[in-house]
């Protein structure tokens, strides 16, 4: 009951900070941009100027699909983002190109962020295993796989889920960082257009944020489990 408890209080959250970012981002998307710039070429001017030039700037379907492919070197934006003159797009290509300005850089907690991916998605098939069974098996789990054991492997994966959780927002802030300093020193935005542009990345890291505290809660909530079992 508790970590469905869980999961409704931070669904809510969720989708309430969601909904302010997509309102934020129709909002700014209105207002044309002072320099009449596309997020593509924002994208490509920001890559010339910190020096990378082996990094592509693609459109990618769906709202809010931005992101940064370091594997494949893609900073890919949404057709809206790609396409719009707005301070919504400036805020968002800039964004993801500070990410690709992190891995040119050697950006330490990103390093860290992409050596944890492999650790992260195992993890996410150990739980699935684990839920799948608890689903579908739970009165042969105990025959199986001990209760605490599971919650231990619980709690590890849990463990795992966190700390890439929260490791990611440095990452996110420090990349929000990098792009409000460039589009203000280029002169991309005005000084109003900045404000947005500002606005926009705050609720999105926001989302980020959500989303690590969301999973602290769900270890600690495990740990107890566990504790109070042993008790």
């Amino acid at each position: 009951m508790g970590i469905i408890i869980i999961m409704i209080v931070f669904g809510i959250i969720s989708f309430a900070v969601s909904s302010r970012l997509k309102s934020k981002f129709k909002k700014y998307s209105q207002i044309p941009l002072n320099k009449n710039l596309s997020g593509a070429e924002i994208a490509q001017l920001m890559l010339t100027d910190n020096g990378i030039h082996d990094v592509k700037v693609t459109s990618v379907e769906g709202q809010l699909t931005d992101h940064y492919n370091p594997v494949n070197k893609t900073v890919n934006l949404s057709e809206a983002v790609y396409y719009g003159r707005n301070a919504a797009a400036a805020a968002v290509a800039a964004h993801e190109c500070g990410h690709a300005v992190q891995h040119a850089k050697a950006y330490s907690m990103l390093e860290f962020r992409s050596a944890m991916v492999p650790v992260q998605n195992a993890s996410g098939k150990i739980m699935n295993v684990i839920f799948m069974m608890m689903l579908f098996g739970g009165f042969l789990l105990p025959s199986l796989i001990p209760f605490k054991l599971a919650l231990l492997i619980i709690i590890g994966c849990y463990t795992v889920f966190t700390l890439f959780a929260f490791v990611t927002l440095p990452v996110e802030f420090d990349a929000s960082k990098r792009a409000l300093a460039w589009v203000e020193q280029r002169g991309i935005v005005t000084s109003a257009e900045h404000g947005m542009a500002k606005d926009a990345l705050k609720w999105a890291a926001m989302t980020y944020v959500v989303a690590a505290v969301a999973s602290l809660v769900t270890l600690l909530y495990y740990i107890s489990m566990f504790l109070g079992s042993r008790d």
